[in-house]
């Protein structure tokens, strides 16, 4: 019988232990840094969304898109959940970039525009932006960035949120 994914989430002893090695990506050579996050992800059942997602963005995070796409993948299909969700979304889609597939990564962004609002929605449309680019669609990626920018600065919110409608806009002839 297949557990469910609730049976699946590690506790927080293992989040902290997870937190703590990643803490060490840039002090560890990847190698040694993908085989601590292995060893964690070991300790989760073999069918879990939350291990495949981590090994995942060890490899990726280590310069090895080709291997983090199949595992971005599964996690999203064992039904990884929350916050890991939409990170694996945004990674994916960066992975995907990465390996010369930017239009992958927009199909996959594109509907977390209008997903339920989170503290990544600014990194859903940098990683929108990239890809959009990459496709040749360069003033809609700079739109993109730009509405993402304009509520973080403490003046010109309104006319940066004006321009970058206007880039999305078709042009008058």
């Amino acid at each position: 019988m297949r557990r469910s994914t609730a049976d699946q989430e590690p506790g927080l002893a293992w989040e902290q232990r997870l937190a703590a090695a990643w803490s060490r990506l840039d002090a560890l050579p990847a190698p040694q840094f993908r085989a601590l996050i292995d060893a964690l992800a070991a300790e989760l059942p073999p069918d879990s969304a939350v291990a495949a997602f981590e090994r995942a963005g060890a490899f990726d995070s280590t310069g090895r898109p080709d291997r983090a796409v199949p595992l971005y993948r599964l996690a999203l299909e064992r039904g990884v959940e929350g916050v890991r969700r939409r990170r694996a979304k945004i990674q994916l889609a960066s992975s995907l970039r990465n390996l010369g597939r930017p239009e992958e990564g927009v199909a996959l962004l594109s509907p977390e525009l209008d997903a339920e609002s989170d503290e990544l929605d600014d990194a859903v449309r940098a990683f929108l932006g990239l890809c959009l680019a990459d496709t040749g669609r360069e003033r809609e990626a700079l739109a993109l960035a730009l509405g993402a920018l304009a509520p973080h600065l403490p003046r010109y919110q309104r006319s940066l949120r004006h321009y970058a409608r206007g880039l999305n806009a078709p042009a008058a002839s």
